[in-house]
């Protein structure tokens, strides 16, 4: 049995972190190499002995052993973490001393530290972002690329980059200054953010819906509430969008991986308690004067989330809300959710005009949702002929077969008299 992607995914960032405080942010190549060194070493045991009862702690065990083993062949030729420089050097305290930083509890407190030292004030937000995905969330360049609508090769020179700054740091961030702590957080939650939304309808070549992206941006986040300045509203509110977004993920695909839309969604799928955990943490954002984006998407991920019907969906209302957020956050893939709310609440020409009056459309070409976007208010609009071709142009854009599936069947949908 073959251990799946997203547990590697989930455990190197873990790993990272604890390694990097071992052996000290201007190591972080080796932290790196090491945590590669234990996959390697996991894949070729459990090919041999079958998947252990607990991989995640295999992994971790494997990962403190290789750190050991780096430690005892590095001292002489480099220096480690400045603070526990005294504990590396002598074989007594070597051992306990990296036990205790592979602690549940060190683990912890080293992924937040490592969360905000990629927010370095060197690195423009979008390296901080780019840093965090990679190192701590396990995204491969590709997958960066898609997230920020980049090329591969743009994200690989940033990403280089960022790592230069970062390894020129004298020490991991302190995450218990408050002063830093506040001003990094926006990036923090722009990376948790795009984590998400890279899991809930994403370009992977593979699958539309990676749920265990969500899952672990949702732990990150939960993680960053834990920490004594880490609820801010503007968490609250990112931990909001989350919890009501993931309560739909069970009805966004059918029992054979076929992505399936809104209006058509099965709701008594959908997941109460979170959608009840993301009601309850949009309340707890309300505290303060503070208004961000995530208030803005929360509201209106709420709207869907508590509508018992599609019918019963307030679309002007959300219309408003997108208003709010073009003005927020002005963006060619906000102007198209936002006709496509204008379009529910007042029909399918108006639908397409405020598609056609979206400014600069020409980052949308790529983007297969927006030529379905168009065919979609043909269709309604009784034009078959124009939506299947819109449909089919969206097809051809499709980044992975659940996409395609998806199409495929809008495509027949224009066919059928």
């Amino acid at each position: 049995m073959q251990p799946g992607d997203h547990l590697f995914r989930r455990e190197s960032g873990r790993m990272v972190a604890a390694l990097t405080r071992i052996f000290g942010v201007h190591n972080l190549a080796l932290a790196e190499d090491v945590v590669q060194d234990a996959f390697c070493r996991a894949l070729a045991v459990w090919r041999m002995r079958g998947l252990p009862q607990n991989p995640s702690a295999w992994l971790m065990a494997t990962a403190k052993n290789c750190a050991l083993d780096a430690v005892r062949r590095e001292r002489t030729a480099r220096t480690f973490a400045p603070e526990l420089g005294r504990f590396l050097e002598s074989e007594w305290t070597l051992a306990p001393a990296v036990e205790d930083l592979f602690s549940a509890a060190a683990i912890k407190d080293d992924l937040l530290r490592m969360m905000f030292s990629c927010c370095h004030p060197r690195l423009s937000e979008a390296a901080q972002v780019a840093l965090i995905l990679h190192i701590l969330c396990g995204f491969s360049v590709g997958e960066i690329a898609a997230a920020f609508v980049s090329t591969e090769a743009a994200i690989e020179k940033r990403i280089t980059r960022a790592k230069k700054v970062l390894a020129g740091s004298k020490k991991l961030f302190d995450v218990a200054a408050p002063a830093d702590f506040a001003s990094r957080l926006p990036s923090v939650h722009r990376a948790l953010y795009l984590l998400f939304n890279e899991g809930y309808h994403g370009a992977s070549a593979a699958t539309a819906v990676r749920a265990e992206l969500c899952r672990e941006a949702m732990r990150l986040a939960a993680l960053l509430l834990e920490h004594p300045s880490g609820p801010t509203p503007a968490t609250y509110a990112l931990a909001a969008l989350m919890c009501l977004d993931a309560a739909r993920l069970p009805a966004r695909v059918d029992g054979s991986g076929n992505l399936i839309s809104l209006a058509d969604q099965d709701r008594s799928q959908w997941d109460q308690r979170l959608v009840g955990e993301g009601l309850e943490l949009l309340e707890l954002s309300a505290a303060g004067v503070e208004l961000s984006e995530y208030h803005v998407e929360a509201v209106i991920a709420s709207h869907h989330a508590c509508a018992l019907r599609t019918e019963d969906t307030d679309w002007a209302t959300i219309v408003s809300l997108y208003d709010a957020l073009m003005r927020m956050r002005p963006s060619p893939i906000v102007a198209l959710n936002r006709a496509i709310a204008v379009g529910e609440s007042e029909g399918p020409e108006r639908g397409l005009e405020e598609i056609g009056s979206i400014a600069d459309p020409d980052r949308l070409v790529a983007y297969p949702f927006y030529s379905a976007a168009l065919a979609e208010f043909e269709l309604r609009r009784g034009r078959r002929e124009r939506a299947r071709e819109l449909f089919r142009a969206a097809l051809a854009l499709a980044r992975n077969p659940t996409e395609r599936e998806f199409l495929d069947r809008r495509v027949a949908a224009c066919e059928r008299t």
